[in-house]
């Protein structure tokens, strides 16, 4: 049996391997082959702003389970063709910028989970450019003192990652750096967090050093030979600006002051810009996205190249899809058809499949992943869109301590629309082990879990809404607890299922059994949701400004000013 799945997989894998005497198709023609993308986001780019020798503790650490092979298979027969998979380097890295195998392994191996299911691939260099000014943490700057003084690390890893990967075919893309900021961490152009917002030496510099970061990306790759010679490779603009807007005469700064870096092949490069567009507005939405892609065509594609748009979503694209799903769904249908008719990739930014639905594999927002998909095929394309539902999951939670909680509900609730919770456990647990912590907009309750089956019922008594609930754990010693479902309950009666995911210090392991065929166990491992909100650097946050930032595994951009 062994043999028989490693020939499958040599087999697979052929797909992505070639000989170094192949042509490989032209930048133009992969982007235009690639179809729609998704990112494998906050997964191997979460990282603790330290060392973590953990692999598995790195992939999870912003609350997403590990990656499976049959997440790639799943986002390919749905209809998805290309796949990002971002990737955070430096907490992996030794003092002289020696990655560690171990890491570099795990790297390899989602790589070739993307690879073996005939997707493209696009692999990164990602938070090292966090907007922090942890020289650690956010060591690339778009900063020419910055460039200057990371040049031979920056290079040096590149070297690592092409020389590891060299031998594999054109669906194998690379990119340079993400989205590199200032040593102000000015978002939309260079400067822009400066006093006077903008600083004509501090924007200068910073497209300099993006330009010259390029170059060397480009030359580096190169010089490693075998099929990284002609490799199609990613540059992306200063922040990965999109120029969209009209609201200062500097946005298109970082398209028009972007260069294509020069090449010893013809071709075989692309620029990357990112688009969170706010659709409040609709049509301004839209129309601000028709302005986007003119800009494109003319300051970036005219150079030469062909544009992927490598993250985009809405400003907050989980509160979208839950309260203003109608203006998301038209929204997400109208960006595709126009990035397909301009020659663009569009790459979701991790939605459609989060959390613990990644690991049966399912899609947790099944109809924005089918609207995408048939905005890129046409209405009548038949992917398969596999959801939660489809599953009959049992989850078993490991506490190793007291007072370690596992969230029953992450997501804010009125007391008004909702009556009461169920939890339903595979059998009760001894006296006074577990109780349900209900956070009050008031003050915190208590209640004892005692039978198999704990209905809670909710009031006033804890303020009008309840930010979270969780299944703590209230004695010292190691314990397990098998969960079958956990039930919301609304004032008209509806029951809705809830998955349950951890909070913090437990780990969760699932038990997925497909309603249509046998078992599955998964483990989605230890989580570090606590509630706040992170910087990209991995650094708690309590005063939020324009930019990106992670909380509970997902990422938000802020649009507005400090608040």
């Amino acid at each position: 049996m062994k043999k028989k799945l490693l020939s499958c997989l040599l087999v697979f894998l052929s797909a992505g391997l070639q000989s170094a005497a192949a042509d490989f198709e032209t930048a133009t023609s992969a982007v235009s082959n690639m179809g729609l993308g998704w990112n494998l986001g906050n997964t191997l780019d979460a990282h603790s702003g330290k060392a973590m020798a953990d692999v598995v503790q790195s992939e999870t650490y912003w609350g997403q389970p590990v990656t499976r092979p049959e997440l790639m298979q799943m986002m390919k027969q749905a209809g998805f063709g290309a796949i990002r998979v971002p990737v955070t380097w430096y907490p992996h890295m030794a003092a002289d910028g020696t990655v560690d195998a171990a890491w570099m392994k795990r790297v390899h191996e989602v790589v070739d989970y993307v690879i073996s299911q005939g997707l493209y691939c696009i692999l990164n260099v990602h938070h090292d450019t966090g907007a922090d000014s942890d020289s650690h943490t956010s060591w690339l700057k778009a900063d020419m003192a910055t460039y200057n003084a990371q040049k031979a690390r920056y290079e040096g890893l590149w070297r690592q990652i092409a020389t590891e990967f060299r031998d594999y075919g054109e669906r194998l893309l690379f990119e340079s750096y993400n989205e590199m900021l200032d040593t102000y961490s000015s978002w939309c152009f260079a400067s822009f967090a400066t006093s006077a917002k903008y600083n004509a030496t501090v924007a200068t510099s910073a497209y300099n050093a993006i330009n010259s970061y390029a170059q060397s990306f480009v030359d580096v790759v190169r010089a490693t030979g075998g099929n990284n010679a002609q490799r199609n490779l990613v540059v992306n603009t200063y922040g990965a600006c999109s120029g969209a807007g009209t609201w200062n005469s500097h946005l298109q700064d970082p398209l028009k002051q972007m260069k294509l870096p020069t090449d010893k092949v013809q071709g075989h490069l692309a620029f990357q810009i990112h688009a969170y567009p706010d659709i409040a507005n609709l049509s301004s939405a839209k129309a601000e996205m028709d302005g986007m892609f003119t800009a494109l065509q003319t300051h970036l594609v005219a150079k030469g190249a062909p544009v992927i748009i490598g993250e985009w979503g809405t400003s907050d694209s989980n509160a979208d899809y839950t309260s203003n799903r109608a203006n998301m769904l038209s929204f997400a249908d109208y960006f595709v058809k126009k990035a397909k008719a301009a020659g663009m990739a569009p790459f979701y930014w991790m939605g459609l499949t989060d959390g613990m639905a990644r690991s049966l594999p399912a899609f947790s927002q099944p109809d924005l992943a089918e609207t995408l998909v048939k905005a890129c095929h046409g209405s009548g394309y038949q992917g398969t869109f596999p959801t939660e539902d489809d599953f009959d999951v049992t989850y078993t939670v490991s506490y190793s301590g007291q007072w370690q909680e596992l969230n029953l509900s992450s997501t804010a609730l009125n007391v008004s629309d909702y009556s009461g919770l169920r939890v339903e456990l595979q059998q009760a647990p001894p006296k006074d082990y577990l109780q349900v912590k209900l956070y009050g907009s008031t003050k915190e309750g208590y209640l004892p879990v005692s039978g198999a089956s704990t209905a809670v019922s909710f009031s006033t008594a804890y303020g009008t809404s309840l930010s979270r609930i969780t299944l703590q754990y209230c004695k010292t010693a190691s314990y397990e607890a098998v969960v079958r479902q956990v039930v919301l309950i609304k004032k008209d009666g509806t029951e809705l299922i809830v998955r349950p995911t951890v909070f913090w210090g437990c780990s969760l392991s699932v038990d997925a059994r497909p309603k249509t065929s046998g078992i599955r166990s998964v483990s989605v491992g230890r989580g570090t949701d606590d509630g706040r909100v992170y910087n990209l650097a991995g650094q708690p946050v309590t005063t939020l400004r324009r930019g990106v930032y992670v909380r509970g595994g997902r990422k938000y951009v802020v649009t507005g000013t400090a608040r």
